[in-house]
């Protein structure tokens, strides 16, 4: 059987959770099925890379434009498989043009997302138009959560329940595991003899930084937070967490803010250290970052929105609260702080967890039936 897997993100050039997902899928599907992988951007050795056509500014119209290249380098293919609206159009057009079956992978939904209009403006509206087409056209559309399952029922009512399948995201526990040093820490300036919260993920609306930086002036005085916080949306978001931030930092030590991204081994370390791990989300299909953290024995707390429920057992491996309450965040940052061995048993029950429940070789292989169930080949 021969697979096309469509995505905007894949390694080295991998920024948010959907690419971590397709890195890790393609390197599990590809004993498993004819894989190839088509991406936009540079070139690399592991995928076709497709770019758009020489002249055309706008971000959106240049998306669509690598979508149509793609759909035109997967004939032959048996199944396409599309994750994000960066590459949905391509699975669409190809499925039509081609007749063969278009799985989507819903890593998010354009209708939960309005604050990306403030980074897309008019773009938002056709990101929306190829999410929307490709989504009640698709043979299959996967959530990666019961809660994303629900959410893409609510969003697209056209799709037939039947066609919403749910694999879950996954975790791979051989390379997110605990590491016991600490050379990254005294890198960027971490007082080991601290106890610290940690924060990862883009500056976007819908990670809700400004939460967590609004709950941090109630954080212990004896506490450190960490925030591996980079690629703002716009920038007046930008703007909002750096105020928030020099605000924080005027009024207690230990406020430690690193814009860059950094290489996986560094972030599995300062996950490893601290006692709590920060997920405001007010929006969260599943939250790959929440099993991450999981995976390196360290407890979370997080909203209770979309998937990280699923996710996150509330007082078994960390701690859930109501989405956009800094004073809940709060509250539950400070529970793990002020109990320390609470906290390393919510850690490593989330290790056990991650281990489990999230192997990326099943989901490989639930996605395997999938594709067999739609193409009828063995």
């Amino acid at each position: 059987m021969k697979v096309a897997l469509l995505t905007r993100e894949y390694p080295p050039e991998v920024y948010g959770g959907a690419g971590v997902h397709v890195e890790y899928l393609a390197r599990e599907l590809a004993p498993l099925v004819g894989l190839t992988v088509h991406c936009q951007g540079a070139d690399r050795p592991a995928a076709v890379a497709h770019r758009p056509a020489p002249g055309l500014r706008d971000a959106v119209l240049r998306t669509f434009s690598a979508d149509l290249s793609m759909a035109d380098a997967v004939a032959g293919t048996d199944l396409v498989h599309s994750h994000t609206w960066y590459a949905n159009l391509a699975g669409h057009l190809a499925s039509l043009r081609y007749g063969i079956p278009h799985v989507m992978t819903m890593h998010s939904l354009e209708p939960l997302r309005p604050w990306k209009a403030e980074q897309l403006g008019g773009g938002y509206a056709l990101s929306s138009w190829a999410e929307q087409v490709a989504a009640t056209s698709a043979a299959a559309v996967v959530a990666v959560s019961e809660g994303m399952r629900a959410d893409v029922r609510a969003a697209y009512p056209d799709i037939p329940p039947e066609r919403i399948r749910v694999i879950r995201n996954g975790i791979d526990t051989s390379q997110y595991a605990p590491d016991p040093g600490t050379d990254v820490l005294v890198k960027h300036g971490i007082d080991t003899s601290r106890p610290y919260v940690i924060f990862v993920g883009r500056i976007t609306r819908q990670k809700g930084l400004p939460v967590l930086l609004r709950a941090a002036s109630a954080l212990d005085p004896s506490a450190q937070l960490v925030l591996c916080a980079g690629a703002p949306d716009t920038r007046e978001l930008a703007a909002e967490v750096s105020e928030l931030v020099a605000g924080l930092q005027a009024s207690r030590s230990g406020v430690i803010w690193i814009p860059e991204m950094l290489p996986k081994p560094s972030v599995i370390q300062l996950l490893t250290h601290a006692v709590a791990f920060a997920c405001p989300s007010v929006y969260e299909p599943l939250g790959i970052v929440n099993l991450e953290a999981m995976a390196c024995g360290t407890a979370v707390a997080g909203s209770s929105v979309g998937g990280i429920p699923e996710v996150v057992d509330d007082g078994v491996t960390g701690l859930l609260v109501p989405p956009d309450d800094p004073a809940a965040l709060a509250d539950a940052l400070n529970a793990l702080l002020s109990d320390p061995d609470r906290a390393r048993a919510y850690g490593d029950a989330g290790r056990a967890r991650a281990v489990g429940e999230f192997s990326w070789s099943a989901i490989a292989s639930e996605t395997v039936a999938l594709y067999r169930e739609l193409t009828a080949i063995p």
